[in-house]
């Protein structure tokens, strides 16, 4: 086309002839260019974009939110130019060479642009997948994204520089070291990826707690270099993935997935308020229907064996006796195991800690049958909320350092007696 203008205008004698057809054909190909970017950008995209927002199809609006088929528009563009290089410029060495060049980059350039956004779109369907969000997908989705680049570059490279690509690869082994320091973390990130991935090891949606980092929350993102924490104070914290495989973690998915959640506290008894139960206290204690059995059962038992040694009784010193503190605790057991709230088919039981400053430890081991943190924490406040009011009933007192009130009552105390004297 170029030759044939020229041909054209020198035949009419104008003169400057070869750089006016030249830039003839330069706008030729500037005219179609813009022609077809404006029928892309201003028909073809704004139809398909209404298309999709009106749908119901989710995978529609992802194609693009995720900038596909601009991107695609664009990279069509670049073969258009490509084309009409050849077609128009091929007589004209440096412009064609310089065209195809062009070319060839926009070309490289937008086609890693919609490989990216495939990724994109597939990591927008996957987030509704229960086995996709099993895997760290957008740690491996960058990492794909990062060798891609790198390989896109050398390619950039090589077609400007008019070398071979294997050429540039080999030259990069003398940069292994460097190369390795400069994207240690991305490298270190991938390898711990696939290793939580394979090992099952974390998810999006698990409650993670590592204080080292200060997290203790539900983690919202995984991606190549970084995990996010989103505390439940609502602040977010980030930890470099290797860490996770360096450094221990909690996990509490198996908790959440079993269907119970722990109680393990203790209620600490004043000692002093321990004692055996004398008739009335056992009389008074069948009024409970849960203790009835334990209490009939237990006092036969203790009569047969204190009846077979004849044991003088009348020492607190001989035989065997029901105490309160024993009672309590059978009839804690019985209660936990009526309680419409506890998860029987978890372990549950009421044990004796050791004896310390502090008095007697008597600890609830049990699993509510719900492991949301609100609910949870109602039902182990109702449950400790009981146990405070009837422990009177067995004739306990919880042990309880002195307070500035017992203090003051005290000293008020001596002061009436020394008043009174």
């Amino acid at each position: 086309m170029l030759s044939y203008i020229h041909y054209w205008l020198d035949a009419f004698s104008i003169p400057y002839a070869e750089p006016i057809a030249l830039a003839a054909v330069l706008a030729v190909i500037l005219l179609i260019s813009l022609l077809v970017n404006s029928i892309l950008h201003r028909s073809v995209l704004p139809f398909l974009r209404r298309r999709a927002e009106a749908g119901r199809y989710q995978w529609a609006k992802s194609l693009m939110q995720c900038k596909l088929f601009s991107r695609i528009a664009l990279l069509a563009q670049g073969i258009l130019l490509k084309l009409q290089t050849e077609l128009f410029l091929y007589d004209s060495i440096q412009i064609h060479n310089a065209l195809i060049v062009f070319s060839q980059i926009w070309m490289m350039i937008f086609a890693l642009l919609v490989f990216f956004s495939l990724l994109d779109v597939l990591l927008t369907l996957s987030a509704n997948s229960v086995i996709a969000q099993q895997l760290p997908l957008r740690g491996i989705f960058q990492s794909l994204k990062l060798i891609a680049a790198i390989l896109m570059i050398i390619m950039i490279v090589s077609v400007l520089i008019g070398k071979s690509p294997l050429v540039l690869i080999t030259g990069l082994g003398a940069m292994t070291a460097v190369l390795m320091l400069v994207f240690k973390d991305p490298i270190l990130g991938l390898v711990a990826g696939i290793q939580l991935s394979a090992n099952n090891m974390l998810k999006i949606g698990d409650w993670l707690e590592m204080p080292k980092y200060g997290a203790d929350g539900d983690v919202i993102d995984i991606n190549l270099t970084t995990v996010k924490v989103q505390n439940w104070d609502k602040t977010i914290t980030t930890i470099p993935t290797y860490a996770l495989i360096s450094d221990s973690f909690k996990n509490w998915r198996g908790m959440a997935e079993s269907g119970g959640r722990r109680i393990k506290r203790s209620v600490h008894i004043d000692t002093t308020s321990i004692r055996f139960l004398t008739d009335h206290d056992m009389s008074e204690l069948k009024r409970a229907h849960i203790l009835v059995p334990y209490i009939e059962q237990k006092t036969q038992e203790v009569s047969q064996y204190n009846a077979q040694l004849g044991y003088d009784l009348a020492s607190p010193l001989n035989g065997r006796r029901l105490t309160n503190v024993g009672t309590f605790r059978v009839w804690l057991e019985a209660w936990l195991n009526a309680h419409p709230q506890i998860h029987q088919e978890m372990t549950l039981m009421v044990r004796q800690l050791a004896p310390g400053a502090d008095g007697l430890p008597v600890e609830i081991y049990a699993f509510t049958n719900t492991t949301a943190w609100a609910e949870y924490e109602g039902i182990q406040a109702d449950i400790f909320d009981h146990i405070f009011a009837v422990l009177p009933a067995f004739g306990l007192r919880v042990h309880q350092a002195p307070t500035g009130n017992d203090m003051r009552m005290m000293a008020s105390g001596l002061r009436d007696g020394s008043a009174t004297a």
